[in-house]
């Protein structure tokens, strides 16, 4: 252990927090840097559908959006023993637009009046990434991991046997550094901005996901449907257009007519983490003990656990305390758009 911590993780985003956790419970001691507050990012922003067989997923993420949804109940579980707060699952299928053709009845009983050409139903959970972003930093704290809020990461030198990570706090040494700061993150992150809403919406006539190419509708279970999202190539402000909160809706209602009157609540943007071939990257950087994961775009969310996962294992097998990820990384490499060099 080298300055008392063994590794210093950038980013205290969902997928920071949930890597510090697992790093935890193989004994790492672990310090988050986080510029912000914690979990007040794109994890803020998300939607939460845990959406593992998207058909529009890149071949390359399948088995990855697999383990982490069989992860996700332990996942759950750890961090509601840890936080002693509920993070429950909102909703347990989805109604998908696609070549289906669903009986109106089992369509009526989920979403009444919805226009019902073409769906079909999958068992896919949500959650309500709010729950999250209040539990995930106590979990955190709870397991020893330091999080220093407010303090903004400046670079990271390798020497010989540890990382030196520079803050404006001070610098800080480690034996590893991982970067998980989202669109902050170097090498192929770009700006991918997201607008939603959330509108009041009687439970019984919303009880699952709905989603299309075009709009979703993600219900709480509490009287909260949130409508997103638009998908902003590049943009990096959080402004809110009215006029893009409004074709969002339109669309919402031309599914589930009459959710344009509805009163809105909340409207709201976030930046996630995109790749040009939206797949995250992941794994080792070019410099000795460094690392990244980060990236993750509209599935940051889903994705925590099995990154999470992996990312400790690939750890422990460069500490020769196990083996090699049970998922290959090369496809999530940094490589595919920067060659390692070393």
């Amino acid at each position: 252990m080298v300055g008392g911590r063994d590794v210093v993780i950038a980013g205290g985003g969902i997928i920071g927090l949930s890597l510090a956790i697992e790093l935890a419970g193989e004994g790492f001691a672990v310090t988050v840097v986080e510029r912000n507050l914690c979990m007040r990012g794109a994890s803020w922003a998300a939607a939460g559908m845990l959406a593992a067989e998207d058909p529009h997923h890149p071949a390359a993420l399948i088995s990855l959006a697999k383990l982490s949804r069989d992860l996700y109940p332990e996942y759950l579980a750890r961090i509601e023993r840890l936080s002693q707060m509920r993070v429950p699952l909102r909703t347990r299928v989805a109604l998908l637009g696609s070549a289906g053709t669903l009986d109106a009845a089992t369509i009526a009983l989920l979403a009444p009046r919805l226009r019902h050409d073409n769906f079909s139903l999958v068992d896919e959970d949500s959650i309500d990434p709010r729950d999250l972003c209040v539990a995930l930093p106590v979990a955190a704290r709870s397991m020893g991991v330091e999080l220093l809020e407010g303090c903004a990461f400046q670079g990271v030198k390798p020497s010989a046997r540890h990382v030196e990570v520079a803050t404006d706090a001070g610098e800080l040494e480690a034996v590893f550094f991982v970067d998980c700061r989202g669109v902050a993150s170097e090498g192929g992150v770009e700006p991918r901005k997201g607008q939603m809403v959330a509108v009041e919406w009687p439970v019984e006539r919303l009880r699952c996901v709905v989603r299309t190419p075009e709009v979703y509708l993600v219900p709480r279970g509490d009287g909260r449907v949130v409508i997103g999202a638009t998908v902003e190539r590049g943009v990096s402000d959080t402004i809110v257009y009215a006029e893009e909160i409004e074709r969002l809706v339109a669309l919402a209602d031309d599914l589930l007519p009459g959710i344009a009157e509805a009163t809105r609540l909340e409207s709201w943007a976030g930046v996630r983490p995109g790749t040009a071939d939206d797949v995250p990257v992941m794994g080792a950087t070019a410099e000795k003990n460094c690392f990244v994961a980060s990236g993750h775009f509209r599935n940051g969310i889903l994705l925590a656990p099995g990154t999470a996962r992996v990312m400790t294992q690939l750890i422990c097998a460069v500490t020769g305390r196990g083996e090699a990820p049970g998922i290959a990384l090369d496809a999530f490499s940094l490589a595919r758009f920067h060659p390692l060099s070393r």
